[in-house]
C-alpha cells in the first residue's frame, strides 16, 4: 500500500512539473554580449570571444560564453520566473543536426552575439552576428512552425543592444559620417524595425532595456582623449538620447501594437546609483575591472596573457574592461523584475509576465 502510494504522489510530482513547464513563459533574447550565453562560442568566425577561464569561474566554474564571472540578466530573470536557462540558438542548432536533441525548448531562445550591434555594419568584420540577422533566426523558426505561436504569446521577448554602436562612433579610424543625433536616430529606427517584425511573428511582452553607462567602462581608457578620473560625457550624452529613444518606442507599442505591452528598463539610472553608493550595495569598486590588466584594468580583456584578477569578483562593479560582474547582474536584475518607476517602467518584469492580454485567435 505504501508503495502504491508513494508511485501515486511520484505520478502526481511529475504531472504537476509538466503542466507548470506548459504554463511557463519562454523568453527569447537579442542583443549583444550583455546577454550573449555562448552563441559566439559556437560560430567559430567569431572574434569576439569569452570562452575561456576566468570567465564562468564564479557560479558555472567553468567558461559557457558569457562575457561575465556569472550569471546574466536573462539567467536570473529565468530564475525568478522558475524555468530552466536558455540555451543559445547556435548551440541548440548543432545539437539537433548531431541528433543529441529533437526539438525546440520551450523555456525560449538566446539569439545574442557578442560584438554586435542594432546597426548592421557594427562590428562586421568580427563575425558577430548582428540583430537584424538574430531577428531572422528567429523568423525562420516560427515561419517553419518549429515555435508555437501560444507559446510566443505568453513569453517575454528581451532586447539589449547599442553599445558597440556607440563606442565605435569614437573609433579614431573610422570617423563617422553622421553626426551624434543622426547617428542615434538611425540606431532607435533600426529597433523601431525589431519590434515590427518580432510583433509580425506573435510577439505581446516586449522589454527593452536601456544602456548602462557605456561612457564609464574601464575600457575608456583605450578611446583618444577619454578621462580617466571620470566618466566620458560625450559617451555618456549619446546613450541616455539613445535611451530616451527607446523609452519613447516603448510608450508608442499599445497604440501602435494591438493587444502587446513593452517595459523600458532604466539601467542606466540604476547603475549610476550603484556608483553613487557603492558600500550600501557591497562594492568596493565601481571604476576598474576586476579582470583585466593596465589602467583601470581596461587595456587588455580578461583571460588575455599577463591579465591580473581580483580576489573577490562579488566586490567589483566590473568583471572585465566592458562589461559587469555578476553581482551586477544580479542587482540590475531584481531592479527590473520588482523594481519600481524608476527603475523600470510603466510596470515591472514580474508583471509583464503576469498581465492578461487578449489571445490569439
Amino acid at each position: 500500500m505504501e508503495i502504491k502510494l508513494l508511485f501515486f504522489l511520484h505520478f502526481i510530482s511529475l504531472l504537476v512539473c509538466v503542466i507548470g513547464s506548459n504554463n511557463s513563459p519562454g523568453i527569447f533574447i537579442f542583443g549583444d554580449s550583455i546577454f550573449d550565453a555562448g552563441n559566439n562560442h559556437y560560430n567559430k568566425n567569431c572574434t569576439s570571444q569569452a570562452d575561456f577561464l576566468p570567465y564562468g569561474s564564479t557560479f558555472f566554474h567553468h567558461p559557457t560564453g558569457r562575457f561575465t564571472n556569472g550569471r546574466t540578466v536573462p539567467d536570473f530573470i529565468s530564475e525568478f520566473i522558475g524555468i530552466p536557462f536558455q540555451k543559445s540558438f547556435m548551440e541548440i542548432e548543432i545539437d539537433i543536426r548531431n541528433g543529441t536533441r529533437n526539438g525546440y525548448p520551450l523555456n525560449g531562445i538566446n539569439f545574442a552575439s557578442g560584438g554586435s550591434g542594432v546597426l548592421r555594419a557594427t562590428n562586421n568584420y568580427s563575425g558577430s552576428t548582428p540583430l537584424q540577422v538574430q531577428v531572422q533566426q528567429f523568423k525562420t523558426l516560427v515561419e517553419q512552425n518549429h515555435i508555437d505561436r501560444k507559446l510566443i504569446q505568453k513569453s517575454l521577448f528581451f532586447l539589449e543592444s547599442g553599445s558597440n554602436d556607440i563606442a565605435n562612433y569614437f573609433n579614431p579610424f573610422d570617423p563617422p559620417k553622421l553626426t551624434p543625433d543622426a547617428y542615434i536616430e538611425s540606431m532607435v529606427s533600426e529597433v523601431h524595425n525589431f519590434l515590427d517584425t518580432i510583433y509580425k511573428l506573435g510577439a505581446r511582452r516586449v522589454a527593452l532595456f536601456g544602456l548602462g553607462p557605456v561612457g564609464c567602462v574601464p575600457a575608456r581608457t583605450l578611446l583618444p582623449g577619454a578621462p580617466v578620473t571620470k566618466c566620458y560625457g560625450k559617451v555618456n550624452k549619446m546613450v541616455k538620447n539613445y535611451n530616451m529613444g527607446l523609452e519613447n518606442l516603448v510608450k508608442e507599442i499599445p497604440s501602435k501594437y494591438h493587444g502587446a505591452v513593452g517595459v523600458y528598463g532604466a539601467v542606466y539610472n540604476t547603475v549610476q546609483h550603484f556608483r553613487a553608493n557603492p558600500k550600501r550595495y557591497g562594492f568596493v569598486d565601481v571604476e576598474s575591472a576586476c579582470c583585466g590588466y593596465g589602467t583601470l584594468g581596461g587595456e587588455m580583456q580578461c583571460g588575455k596573457e599577463g591579465y591580473k584578477m581580483c580576489k573577490n569578483p562579488n566586490q567589483y562593479l566590473f568583471w572585465d574592461f566592458l562589461h559587469p560582474s555578476e553581482r551586477t547582474y544580479m542587482l540590475v536584475s531584481k531592479a527590473l523584475w520588482a523594481g519600481k518607476h524608476s527603475e523600470i517602467r510603466p510596470f515591472n518584469l514580474k508583471t509583464l509576465v503576469n498581465i492578461t492580454l487578449p489571445r490569439i485567435i
